[in-house]
């Protein structure tokens, strides 16, 4: 009765209840700790939810980013310009240890630059959730979960670590551990110089069909070339202290600024009847973003009770300076400048408290999640008087806006083992709150409720084999930036509206599979399908001969496929693998005249061989991404190939060389076929590197 007072106390206190927490019992069991140090983490861990892969060790990890590690690990698949999907599933969120952060919850352009300057050798695992169970928060589809090494072994330990490459790219390293009887304590400093070669052209014709016989139309083509390079500057201390042999309180913060100052030089060529203008589009930033977060959490564990509360803020900040000058060549004229500039910040908190109870047959556990969210955007844009500096601010595309998103959910789980069947059923409620306030102009406000249940099922057809099932509804929030109220600035003929009335997309997914291992081969195959409804599209339309591009609820997407696995270890040295999959995807989207239906197939293929041999290891991985449909368009295929030698060259010192993209076959082409506009380009994100880096540990 004691206990249950207790723990009831410490409920109320946090004002919530939580979720399942075996993995974190057994990861934080000061009992436990000890065998899973002395032992050797097994390179794969299938759960019943997620498969875990073991990425602390790959020498790719060494020199490289978050987005390498993510590239190199099964069932993922990574574009040079940071497009993830999962399984041919491109609905996916970013954890970091198990929790959302304001900078991984952005646009995907946001997150892909914070991958793109993550430390790979901070990484420990990567957790892939195709169909998360209801004790997630999935936003609509798959869940990586990064998480990041702590070492707990008593003492002193520090790494340090550095890499080269051409073009005056570098980054250095260093972290550490000190653990003495209840206190632990572990953090890392960073320094980054990378950047990125971006090679882009793109030609536009657009039509008015409603303009009448004859019409209104264009043509624009952009092409651009420019290195865009980063300064990333990164920071982490984290405090573990235990309060008793069942209780321990964990502090962590973080800080991460990133700056860059591009030149870009675009040659645009419009053309509009008998007139033609030509003109270079010449700008050079700068770029800047910073993110911080700290969290506080208490974690218990006694008598097969687990029970974790947390709180966690986070904030991103951002500025992209869009001031920009035209030198015209076609007709000649004076240069024409223009001041621009977007600042954003996101603001996320969260407060979790994660419950759960060992049971005759399994365990049971229960919780709540609630998030606040705030998205401030600023844009503006002003035409500039080079002789005097005035500036003239234009009201269509100068602006700003908040978006505040509130969640607040409870779901309930309960793992089930009886005879050889294992299931996990959960149901997630969730009440979400949605506000778009513009600085001028109308608040919009819109809610929403759900229940979302999970499934997930596994009969042991022997010790070897097995069969699953899993299955997962859930709903994806609009992008704040889609909800802007205003114009955004593209070209002279082409304006971007957000719309403010956009709903969550509801999405929903099964997935049949089956496991095996016969001596040193190990597979599965499975076969998914998934539903997307009120799919958020492109919608475009025409005011005053300018082509509006904003963005609707429409339409419905759906696809179906096979993906396939498999792994062979004949010994210790030699590791071979390859997975891959087909899908076939409809899409039907609106247009002027009506929906539009299309229908593609797509696949991807991944390859991976690792040879160990004395004190040097080799590994290759190769990845090839099929061309696909998109709404009222396609995509083109894409590949990439990426070597890594790693020698010991001590006990505590080791050289690793990285190639990446030998091939360099990261250049993507992309058409659409809209009735009012078609567009056909290609996206280039050289990819192809070399890098060459030492790491020294020190114990």
């Amino acid at each position: 009765m004691n206990h249950l007072f207790r723990t009831t106390v410490r409920l109320i206190c946090f004002g919530l209840v939580a979720r399942p927490m075996a993995a974190h019992a057994q990861q934080d069991d000061p009992a436990r700790q000890t065998v899973v140090i002395a032992g050797k983490k097994e390179p794969v861990v299938k759960k019943i939810d997620k498969t875990v892969y073991n990425v602390s060790n790959i020498p790719r990890a060494a020199n490289g980013t978050a987005q390498d590690v993510l590239q190199s690990t099964p069932e993922i698949s990574v574009s040079a310009d940071g497009q993830i999907s999962v399984k041919g599933n491109s609905q996916v969120t970013v954890l970091v240890n198990g929790k959302p952060s304001a900078i991984t919850s952005g646009s995907s352009d946001e997150r892909t630059v914070a991958l793109q300057t993550m430390s790979g050798a901070d990484i420990a695992s990567i957790e892939v959730i195709t169909n998360p169970s209801a004790a997630y928060h999935a936003n609509g589809g798959a869940i990586l979960n990064i998480v990041l090494k702590r070492n707990r072994k008593p003492g002193a330990h520090a790494q340090v670590q550095g890499s080269t490459s051409e073009q005056g790219l570098w980054n250095v390293g260093a972290s550490g551990d000190l653990s003495r009887d209840k206190l632990s304590v572990h953090g890392n400093l960073a320094l980054r110089h990378d950047g990125t070669l971006k090679v882009r052209q793109s030609a536009v014709d657009w039509n008015n069909p409603l303009s009448g016989q004859g019409g209104q139309g264009g043509q624009t083509r952009q092409t651009s070339e420019v290195f865009v390079r980063r300064t990333v500057e990164s920071a982490a201390l984290g405090i573990d202290y235990a309060l008793s042999e069942t209780d321990s309180l964990s502090l962590s913060a973080g800080h991460n600024q990133r700056h860059s100052r591009p030149l870009f030089d675009v040659l645009n060529e419009d053309r509009s009847g008998s007139a033609e203008t030509i003109y270079h589009r010449i700008s050079e930033g700068p770029n800047e973003q910073s993110d911080h977060s700290a969290s506080l959490s208490y974690s218990q564990q006694d008598r097969g009770t687990a029970l974790k509360a947390m709180l966690q803020h986070s904030a991103t900040l951002g500025l992209i300076d869009k001031s920009y000058s035209d030198v015209l060549v076609e007709p000649v004229r004076a240069t024409g400048y223009s001041h621009g500039a977007t600042r954003s910040a996101r603001r996320l908190s969260q407060a979790t408290v994660d419950w759960s109870r060992a049971s005759e047959h399994g365990q049971w556990g229960m919780g709540l999640d609630l998030q606040h969210k705030v998205d401030d955007i600023y844009n503006y844009q002003a035409a500039v008087d080079h002789s005097t500096g005035a500036e003239t601010p234009d009201p269509n595309t100068s602006n700003a806006y908040a978006v505040t998103t509130t969640l607040n959910a409870a779901y309930v789980t309960e793992q089930i083992r009886y005879g050889k069947w294992e299931a996990l059923l959960g149901g997630r409620a969730e009440q979400m709150a949605l506000r778009v306030s513009p600085a001028q102009g109308t608040i919009r406000t819109a809610h929403w409720r759900a229940f979302n249940p999970s499934l997930h099922l596994q009969y042991a057809v022997s010790d070897n084999a097995d069969l699953t099932l899993s299955y997962r509804r859930s709903l994806q929030m609009p992008d704040p930036r889609d909800l802007n109220p205003f114009s955004t600035y593209v070209d002279a003929q082409n304006l971007s509206s957000g719309n403010p009335g956009l709903k969550p997309q509801l999405l929903s997914s099964w997935e049949i599979g089956a496991n095996a291992e016969v001596q040193h081969l190990s597979g599965n195959v499975s076969t998914f399908y998934r539903t997307s409804r009120d799919t958020v599209t492109d919608a475009r339309s025409f005011a005053d001969k300018v082509l509006i591009t904003s963005k609707l609820n429409g339409g419905w997407a759906r696809s179906t496929g096979i993906t396939a696995s498999v792994d062979w270890t004949p010994d210790t040295k030699l590791r071979l693998g390859m997975d891959g999959g087909a899908y076939r995807v409809l899409l039907q989207t609106p247009d002027l005249p009506g929906l539009v239906r299309q229908d593609g197939i797509s696949g991807y293929v991944n390859l991976r061989a690792a040879y160990s041999v004395g004190d040097d290891d080799v590994s290759l991985d190769a990845h090839i991404q099929s061309s696909g449909i998109t709404p009222l368009g396609r995509y083109g295929a894409a590949s990439s190939l990426n070597l890594s030698w790693k020698r010991q060259l001590s006990k505590t010192l080791s050289l690793t060389v990285n190639a990446n993209d030998i091939f360099d076959g990261s250049k993507r082409s992309y058409r659409t076929d809209a009735s009012t506009f078609r567009q056909a380009g290609f996206d280039h994100f050289v990819a192809r590197r070399i890098y060459v880096g030492l790491v020294k540990k020190i114990e």
